[in-house]
């Protein structure tokens, strides 16, 4: 996956999460629901921008970003700010 078609990733995943709280306050879903799916949504989005930063770096320092890969949402998820 390159970059364009990262941040176009992206691009869905934001707009699935605005059809998500759209679809909520329309009555369409529940907030059990709407939580759920907002939180594979986000683990996914936590992923991707993870691969893109790393990729950037990699470019930037004289790596291959096309050598990164995505790491597992578990260890994106623990990361501390």
């Amino acid at each position: 996956m390159d970059q364009q078609q990262i941040l176009a990733r992206i691009a869905e995943m934001v707009d699935a999460e605005k059809t998500l709280r759209e679809s909520l306050a329309s009555g369409a879903i529940d907030e059990a629901t709407e939580r759920a799916r907002l939180g594979a949504l986000e683990r996914d989005l936590d992923q991707c921008w993870d691969l893109l930063r790393r990729r950037r770096a990699a470019a930037e320092f004289g790596g291959d970003p096309g050598a990164v890969r995505a790491r597992p949402a578990a260890q994106v998820e623990n990361y501390q700010s």
